[in-house]
């Protein structure tokens, strides 16, 4: 599997990802974190451009997309709980892989970390995937943070650095 940058040519197979990961949430228990049409095109549009949309290609097609920045993510200000420590950090949003994606996730996350050794990362309580490959990652829970809209996330940390 390879890491790149999203790129424009890109935009239908990545929303067809995005499909299928509503889809996949939806049977297993968890179809309020992705409503209808979350991500938004927009808003997948604005990361490409941004240069922050990276897909994962398993066999030269696109197995998973996510987004991945080293930032302050303002949703990450405000925690009921506590993050591991207060140094620089890559966020993880948006990331979903497609049907022939297996072990995509994984490896993109764990190609994050090797980027930045410092990741945050939330997600719906009711997404039992995405819970189960944080554990399995070695990421830890810090607590609830609320998105703009007011709704709940479990928030996640793995650092190198000793809590």
């Amino acid at each position: 599997m390879t890491i790149r940058k999203t790129t424009m040519e890109d935009l239908a197979t990545v929303m067809e990802i995005y499909d299928q990961a509503r889809a996949y949430m939806r049977k297993t228990g968890n179809p309020d974190q992705w409503k209808e049409n979350h991500p938004p095109k927009a808003l997948i549009e604005q990361d490409i451009n941004a240069e922050t949309s990276y897909v994962c290609l398993s066999g030269g097609e696109i197995a998973a997309v996510f987004y991945f920045n080293i930032e302050e993510d303002p949703t990450y200000a405000k925690i009921d709980g506590h993050w591991l420590d207060s140094e620089p950090y890559g966020v993880v949003h948006r990331i979903a892989r497609g049907s022939n994606g297996k072990g995509a996730a994984a490896f993109c996350m764990e190609w994050c970390f090797a980027k930045h050794p410092n990741i945050r990362i939330d997600t719906h309580r009711n997404n039992t995937t995405m819970l189960a490959l944080l554990e399995r990652l070695g990421f830890t829970g810090c607590g609830v943070i609320w998105l703009a809209n007011g709704e709940e996330r479990l928030a996640f940390q793995k650092t190198d650095q000793k809590a």
